[in-house]
């Protein structure tokens, strides 16, 4: 009998350049639940805030409560479903209608910097602030284009987030020599049984 064995997740991220900053830190968000091995860095309202202060989105003093991390648990789960559909995946309806909910209560504001470009920010303290901060980078990567390149993986036990570098922009795993690889022996597998050859 032989068990399945499947890379880590930190194999998967190893094997992938980050995405360009500022949305290195919208993927990072998503990463911080690992599908596969069933844990979450947003665990607890504690470890949710220090994960937001730790990347600059939150005051370190700032305590979250658990209607707080419920929050941001929900929003992430929501971009998860974004980048899934990036990947090709049916955007579900109940992510967008989250997604509205987020954006209109979120405090965002326009910024020019000194050479007149243009940015949305998120402003204001907080957990709204700093879920405001995260959309923010969401709207500027749209903008520049860099948006669509996020992704989920699409294998169910994996939705790893992964900046798609390919030039056609058809990365559809993490990492193809794990999640492709499963996915092509599930496929081969489905048509033996069926009698597909």
């Amino acid at each position: 009998m032989s068990t399945r064995t499947a890379a880590p997740p930190p194999t998967a991220e190893a094997s992938r350049p980050p995405a360009p900053e500022p949305l290195e830190l919208v993927r990072a968000f998503v990463n911080t639940r690992d599908v596969e091995s069933a844990t979450d860095e947003l665990g607890d309202p504690e470890a949710a805030g220090t994960w937001l202060a730790g990347h600059g989105l939150l005051d370190a003093g700032v305590r979250l409560d658990p209607a707080d991390r419920e929050r941001v648990v929900e929003l992430r789960e929501a971009l998860r479903a974004l980048l899934l559909a990036n990947n090709g995946v049916d955007l579900e309806p109940a992510a967008v209608e989250t997604l509205n909910s987020f954006a209109a209560a979120a405090p965002l504001e326009a910024r020019f910097d000194p050479t007149g470009t243009i940015a949305v920010t998120g402003r204001d303290g907080g957990v709204e602030g700093a879920l405001g901060q995260l959309l923010a980078v969401v709207v500027q990567s749209v903008a520049d284009g860099t948006w669509t390149r996020l992704k989920a993986c699409r294998e169910d036990d994996c939705q790893w987030a992964f900046y798609d570098r390919s030039r056609n922009r058809s990365g559809q795993w993490c990492v193809m020599a794990v999640c492709g690889n499963r996915n092509k022996a599930r496929t081969y597998r489905e048509r033996r049984r069926s009698g597909g050859g």
